[in-house]
């Protein structure tokens, strides 16, 4: 007769039940263009956050998939922060552990070193592990990966073994993207099923098994672009306001941010750099012409730029 094992996270409390209730609502605004990934990923961390998840496991695992600057990234820095505050999420670029060398950066190379795994759970027992475009990583550290997600426990070099049962464990990665952009007038489903083989196919069968939720992001159709610039633009032009700058925004600014804050390439990831700086280069202009930075910002076509009238 086999022992079953409960979880030794502790269960959420009920006052925080309701702040659990808002996380949906809360991702939703944050994350535009992605409704279909929204309700899985919010299950895997109900579970994590009320102890039901299995003893001896991170509290929860994603695979994302989808191209650069989709809300990969942006939607695992959402949860964390709501969950567990700032400060708790741990980024590990995986173009830095592209040989075997790099495993002693993950995990020391020598006694008394901790590498950058154990210094980050050094700092926090709980918090969320990312770890971007894991298709670059050594086939070693894929080996960790898979202890990771099994275990949740990982020996580092100094003879110490991290527990890891605190954690949520997010890897990304680019794999199927170019099969995302050329399937783009296919229902979803039939461009989903096509990324999760080729992630099947590239991956270790027995780590892509273990991990909890394996999510295809899309790509962002243009009316979704203009979301996420709208939602860019309120939040600059609210900083704004609390600066003295008060300001409201003609229409045209929106196809203008759309235009230069994104790419086939990066996606809307260079969105919010462009919001800030056409509106902060139209704020200065405005304030060296002696007026005051405030009024209605409007998109100039013919200098490329947008003003302030």
């Amino acid at each position: 007769m086999h022992a079953i094992e409960i979880s030794n996270h502790p269960p959420v409390r009920r006052e925080n039940l309701e702040e659990l209730a808002g996380l949906h609502a809360y991702l939703g605004q944050r994350i535009r263009g992605q409704d279909q990934v929204l309700p899985r990923i919010v299950s895997v961390l109900n579970r994590g956050e009320m102890g039901l998840a299995k003893a001896g496991r991170p509290k929860g695992s994603f695979l994302l998939l989808g191209p650069t600057g989709v809300g990969k990234t942006e939607i695992t820095l959402g949860f964390t922060n709501y969950l567990m505050g700032p400060g708790h999420l741990f980024r590990f670029d995986m173009s830095e552990y592209q040989n075997q060398e790099s495993l002693g950066l993950l995990l020391g190379a020598r006694v008394g070193e901790r590498g950058t795994l154990g210094i980050a759970c050094e700092k926090m027992k709980r918090g969320t592990l990312l770890f971007d475009e894991i298709e670059k990583a050594h086939p070693r550290i894929l080996d960790i990966f898979l202890q990771i997600v099994d275990a949740a426990r990982v020996t580092v070099a100094d003879g110490e073994t991290l527990d890891l049962s605190g954690f949520y464990v997010v890897f990304t990665s680019n794999i199927g993207s170019a099969d995302i952009l050329s399937l783009q007038n296919a229902p979803y489903t039939t461009m989903e099923r096509h990324v999760l083989t080729r992630a099947q196919q590239t991956l270790r069968p027995e780590m892509y098994a273990r991990i909890s939720e394996k999510l295809v992001f899309n790509r962002l159709t243009y009316e979704v672009q203009l979301e996420i610039a709208e939602m860019l633009l309120a939040a600059e032009l609210k900083f704004l306001a609390s600066k003295g700058c008060a300001l409201s925004a003609d229409k045209s600014v929106f196809g203008f941010l759309v235009r230069h804050g994104y790419s086939t390439r990066f996606g809307a990831r260079p969105m919010r750099d462009a919001v800030e700086k056409y509106i902060g280069d139209a704020v200065t202009t405005d304030i060296f012409a002696g007026r005051t930075g405030a009024g209605k910002l409007v998109a100039d076509g013919e200098l490329n730029r947008l003003v302030v009238t």
